[in-house]
């Protein structure tokens, strides 16, 4: 079989996803591994970069979705898909490095927002080029056209996804 272990046929029915693998082949598949792995280089390579800043990169990515103005905690399990307990745990640690600072809303005293500090706001200017020294770190052994291809594929599989898994 000139597909080897992987499916060639591809199914498009209505309503159903693409089947690019079988259950006889799948354990030679190895992209949901490859995935994860690349993730969790790209948040130590973040981490190291983020270290003189005093903060990690789980923590770099709570202030940076804080910055784009979703500032609650539900908001940030959402983007972040954390369990609440842990996200009040993450945030308990940026409000002990002075970082950010709950505050209720005006509106609705129900409604707890996040703001940043003026520590926060100072850092703010400093954590783009931290993650733009380790992203290019991370990509130093790819082209830029190759890049931009697996960004535009993975941005292809979260488009298609999104909406079965929220």
């Amino acid at each position: 079989n000139a597909a080897g272990s992987f499916m060639t046929i591809r199914l498009s029915i209505q309503g159903e996803y693409m089947a690019n693998f079988s259950a006889a082949s799948f354990k030679t598949v190895h992209l949901g591994i490859l995935l994860g792995q690349t993730a969790t280089l790209k948040d130590r390579l973040l981490d190291r970069h983020l270290m003189p800043l005093g903060i990690t990169a789980a923590q770099y990515k709570v202030l940076k979705i804080i910055c784009r103005g979703d500032d609650t905690a539900v908001a940030l399990c959402r983007h972040l898909s954390i369990h609440s307990a842990s996200m009040t745990r993450m945030l308990n640690r940026l409000e002990c490095k002075g970082l950010i600072v709950r505050s209720q809303d005006g509106q609705d005293r129900r409604q707890v927002r996040l703001v940043l500090t003026n520590k926060g706001e100072a850092m703010r200017s400093m954590l783009p080029t931290m993650e733009v020294a380790a992203m290019n770190e991370f990509t130093s052994g790819l082209t830029l056209e190759e890049v931009l291809r697996l960004e535009g594929l993975l941005e292809k599989m979260l488009s298609i996804e999104s909406p079965r898994i929220t």
